[in-house]
């Protein structure tokens, strides 16, 4: 029997690590391990990565031959970070005059806390001249003195001028340590945040590298011939040379994983995912087919790092109700994890029998509120999974399911106490449960102005069915829990794309400029392993702060999914219907590619123009896009810089505000190509362009614009 090519993701956390095979062609789960991460370790956490491997190989019958991608996610520089476990930093500030007072101010960064009483280790020197390499090297000499075991090197205006920091690390190389230019971190300016970012990144410098090197041994001795991939801090993993470079980058990807594995497994279009674990639930958006992600706050201080928007309440699955006067006051933050007692729905009946409601203060210092069933069997916690399992909102199979019977069991001696019914009592638990989440989500939904005709919520982690079925019903908007759940992390690791991002600040962009940041990320991921041909690229041009940013992604190798269950007509129609919220039959086919197909109806509303929306649907029957009011044509790619012209010239508005672009996107064989970040007409028409230029001239081309106000 041939054994399938595999894509392997592992999620390394706090206490176990995961790893799952999934299926290179079908992107078909194949199989999941668990093993204890081996912090302590002489190998650290590289052990139980391989001993995950190990274990994912035999049970999957595959060879380490038979591996076609594998990627790791990992909490170590989070961990570092929150628990102050850095290298010292040693800063060489670089400047004369005006510039040299801006760099000194930089010793500061001495004073930024890591954990309570615990700063972050970090000592300056100053040179005046970057190529005296006398005055380099007896900076180094000093800060090596007091300590520093990393250097970086930063100037005023080095993103435009970067050769005194490059010469700086020239001259300080033959002290073997590791280094790092702030313009290498990024490129932006700001010269305190970036070097702020750039410290923080040198920080955990040495520690990631030798894990690095660890696990790239670790890997290749197993036989593992693919690179070894590492997920970053926005959904996308990066090449392990990479990673060596901007370690800072693997901050906050544990969530991350999550929302990629909602992404790429679920085909999520627009909505929030929720990933609930036993005592928290971290809350991210996915807006039209991608994870919003900001610049992320570490140490108390905003930073240049793109990280996923992720935002964290203290409710899991494992959180414990909270009772007075009568009533449910709330639930968590305290789980039945930390309380130390296990969950009531998962004792025996004979185990429940006698039961009686108690109150108990979990940790010193907590108030005396949190309900206990003393019974039989002993003590146990009440828990929003309880509650979850007794209204029946766990599916079969699920991770948290426990015997309905059972959970209501479980409840009963609560609902006596608050003088009510099993299922009220567990909706009033569920009620409070969910409230800081909704509150939460209805922040985000506002904030990234997501389209409520098509946002769902998706649910993941071990928790996911106390938290998001009973969120859905309370909003009415459509929910769902994502497959294979408790390990969509590791899942989302498995199939996360390569992903770069490139930022340049450039006051009056030229076209020459915006093609030329988009070239620089569609190289980047080329060169950490993309296939070529698959790389899209989504760029940004901010006209306010004069940032123009490039988003490639890529898939290292080009996947070809199981055909066998793609959607027909019939459900591809229904699906946009039910999106566009109106009957099929209004509903008609605009346009389309062998991938995607355009549906589209039209509102008539009193006094108002008439609207046109769309939904543009691909061959799994899942909304990729949708717009309130959208013109839609068809020409080839020899006609289409053409009729391209003319359409955006039909559709660009002119104000107070300046001129505005339509948002463009294109659909290209298997691809939409989203050029809605650009405001102008001329930088829109070339990338558009740029688009089009490797494609036959015969092939059809698919132009989605929508006017801006």
């Amino acid at each position: 029997m041939n054994t399938p090519r595999i894509r392997v993701g592992i999620d390394v956390g706090g206490t176990f690590t995961d790893a799952v095979a999934v299926d290179a062609t079908t992107l078909e789960l194949l199989g999941q391990v668990k093993v204890p991460t081996s912090h302590h370790h002489e190998d650290g956490v590289a052990h139980g990565i391989v001993e995950a491997l190990d274990r994912l190989l035999e049970q999957t019958g595959c060879a380490p031959a038979d591996v076609a991608f594998l990627a790791h996610g990992t909490t170590q520089a989070t961990n570092a970070l929150l628990e102050g476990d850095v290298a010292a930093v040693g800063l060489i500030g670089i400047g004369t005059g005006p510039s040299a007072m801006l760099t000194r101010r930089l010793a500061s960064f001495g004073k930024l806390e890591l954990a309570p009483g615990k700063r972050l280790p970090l000592a300056y020197a100053h040179v005046a001249d970057p190529q005296d390499t006398s005055a380099v090297r007896h900076a180094v000499e000093q800060l090596k003195g007091e300590g520093a075991s990393v250097l970086v090197a930063s100037q005023p205006f080095s993103v435009d001028r970067p050769d005194g920091e490059q010469a700086v690390l020239d001259a300080a190389r033959p002290y073997g340590l590791p280094m790092t230019a702030a313009h290498e971190i990024t490129s932006l300016y700001g010269l305190h945040k970036r070097t702020r970012t750039a410290v923080v990144n040198a920080a955990i410098l040495p520690r990631m590298l030798a894990t690095a090197d660890l696990v790239d041994a670790s890997i290749t001795k197993a036989g593992v011939t693919a690179p070894l991939m590492v997920m970053r801090c926005d959904g996308g993993v990066m090449a392990l040379g990479e990673m060596r470079r901007r370690p800072l980058l693997t901050v906050l990807s544990g969530p991350a994983a999550g929302v990629a594995g909602a992404l790429m497994q679920e085909r999520v279009s627009e909505g929030v995912f929720l990933e609930t674990g036993g005592t928290s639930t971290d809350i991210s958006v996915v807006r039209r087919g991608k994870v919003a992600v900001r610049h992320a706050t570490i140490l108390g201080r905003t930073s240049y790092l793109n990280a996923l928007d992720v935002r964290t309440v203290g409710v899991g699955g494992g959180s414990m109700v909270r009772i007075g006067e009568g009533r449910v006051t709330g639930v968590g933050p305290r789980s039945a994890h930390i309380a130390g007692l296990p969950y009531a729905c998962f004792a025996s009946p004979d185990q429940l029998r006698d039961a009686t409601v108690d109150t108990v203060r979990p940790m010193d210092g907590d108030p005396v509120d949190y309900a206990v069933i003393d019974a039989a069997g002993g003590r146990f916690a009440v828990t929003l999974t309880c509650a979850a399992n007794a209204l029946g909102r766990v599916p079969e199979g699920d991770f948290a399911r426990s015997a309905p019977e059972t959970a209501r069991a479980a409840i009963a001696p609560l609902a006596a106490v608050l003088g009510t019914d099993v299922a009220t009592a567990a909706a009033r638990i569920l009620d409070a449960g969910i409230a800081q989440v909704k509150t939460v989500v209805d922040t985000m939904i506002r904030d990234y102005r997501l389209d409520k005709d098509t946002a769902v919520l998706v649910g993941g982690g071990g928790g996911a069915a106390s938290v998001t079925p009973h969120l859905a019903r309370t909003k009415g908007m459509e929910g769902r829990i994502a497959r294979h759940n408790e390990v969509i992390s590791p899942i989302g690791v498995a199939l996360a794309l390569v992903r770069e991002q490139v930022e340049r600040i450039v006051p009056g962009a030229t076209q020459e400029q915006i093609l030329a940041v988009r070239a620089e990320a569609e190289r980047a991921v080329v060169a950490q392993g993309a296939a070529a041909e698959g790389v899209e690229v989504e760029v940004t041009v901010d006209p306010q702060t004069n940032t123009v940013r490039a988003v490639a992604t890529g898939a290292t190798e080009l996947r070809t999914q199981d055909r066998s269950h793609r959607a027909d007509d019939t459900e591809r129609l229904r699906a946009a219907a039910a999106s566009l919220k109106t009957d099929p039959a209004a509903v008609h086919v605009l346009a389309g590619t062998a991938a995607h197909t355009v549906y589209g109806t039209r509102t008539q509303r009193p006094l108002r123009p008439t609207r046109h929306p769309i939904r543009i649907v691909d061959v799994d029957g899942v909304v990729r896009h949708h717009a309130a009011d959208a013109r839609v044509e068809t020409t080839t790619v020899a006609a289409a810089p053409e009729v391209l012209a003319r359409l955006v010239g039909e559709a660009t508005s002119y104000g107070d505000g300046g001129v505005r672009a339509p948002a463009l996107r294109l659909l290209l064989g298997t691809r939409i190509a989203d050029l809605s970040g650009v405001l102008d007409p001329q930088p829109l028409l070339a990338l558009a362009h740029s688009e089009l230029r490797t494609r036959a001239a015969d092939e059809p081309v698919v132009a989605v614009l929508e006017v801006r106000s």
